[in-house]
Protein backbone atom coordinates (compact mmCIF):
# COMPACT_ATOMS: atom_id res chain seq x y z
CA UNK A 1 0.00 0.00 0.00
CA UNK A 2 1.54 3.39 -1.36
CA UNK A 3 1.54 6.50 0.65
CA UNK A 4 -1.44 8.08 -1.12
CA UNK A 5 -3.37 4.77 -0.05
CA UNK A 6 -2.77 5.00 3.72
CA UNK A 7 -3.82 8.78 3.48
CA UNK A 8 -7.54 8.16 1.32
CA UNK A 9 -7.93 5.48 4.10
CA UNK A 10 -6.94 7.40 7.15
CA UNK A 11 -9.27 10.19 5.73
CA UNK A 12 -12.42 7.86 4.97
CA UNK A 13 -11.76 6.82 8.98
CA UNK A 14 -11.94 10.11 10.09
CA UNK A 15 -14.83 10.86 7.96
CA UNK A 16 -16.80 8.02 9.08
CA UNK A 17 -15.50 8.58 12.77
CA UNK A 18 -17.28 11.88 12.67
CA UNK A 19 -20.37 11.19 10.75
CA UNK A 20 -19.99 12.83 7.76
CA UNK A 21 -20.69 11.98 4.59
CA UNK A 22 -18.13 12.74 1.93
CA UNK A 23 -20.33 15.33 0.53
CA UNK A 24 -20.52 17.42 3.80
CA UNK A 25 -16.82 16.92 4.28
CA UNK A 26 -16.19 18.24 1.13
CA UNK A 27 -18.30 21.31 1.95
CA UNK A 28 -16.34 21.66 5.44
CA UNK A 29 -12.80 21.25 3.22
CA UNK A 30 -13.99 23.43 0.63
CA UNK A 31 -13.34 21.02 -2.53
CA UNK A 32 -15.43 19.52 -5.19
CA UNK A 33 -17.40 16.79 -4.02
CA UNK A 34 -16.34 14.52 -6.98
CA UNK A 35 -12.66 15.22 -5.39
CA UNK A 36 -13.04 13.50 -2.06
CA UNK A 37 -13.93 9.59 -2.99
CA UNK A 38 -10.60 9.69 -5.48
CA UNK A 39 -8.52 11.08 -2.32
CA UNK A 40 -9.97 8.11 -0.10
CA UNK A 41 -9.65 5.43 -2.79
CA UNK A 42 -5.63 6.82 -3.07
CA UNK A 43 -5.82 8.22 -6.79
CA UNK A 44 -4.84 11.70 -5.88
CA UNK A 45 -1.61 12.68 -4.59
CA UNK A 46 -3.33 15.83 -2.63
CA UNK A 47 -1.42 19.55 -2.40
CA UNK A 48 -0.62 20.58 0.98
CA UNK A 49 -3.15 23.23 0.75
CA UNK A 50 -5.54 20.21 0.34
CA UNK A 51 -4.58 18.35 3.00
CA UNK A 52 -4.63 21.69 5.49
CA UNK A 53 -8.60 22.02 4.56
CA UNK A 54 -8.81 18.31 5.02
CA UNK A 55 -7.44 18.59 8.54
CA UNK A 56 -9.55 21.63 9.69
CA UNK A 57 -12.71 20.02 8.30
CA UNK A 58 -12.14 17.29 10.02
CA UNK A 59 -10.60 18.84 13.19
CA UNK A 60 -7.17 17.23 13.39
CA UNK A 61 -4.20 18.45 12.82
CA UNK A 62 -1.94 17.87 10.20
CA UNK A 63 0.59 15.57 11.29
CA UNK A 64 -2.74 13.28 12.76
CA UNK A 65 -3.68 12.20 8.52
CA UNK A 66 -0.50 10.50 8.88
CA UNK A 67 -0.70 8.78 11.51
CA UNK A 68 -0.91 4.49 11.17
Amino acid sequence: MDIKQKFGLKIKELRKLRGLSQEKLANLAEIDRTYLPTIEKGERNVSIEIIERLAIALGVKIKDLFDE
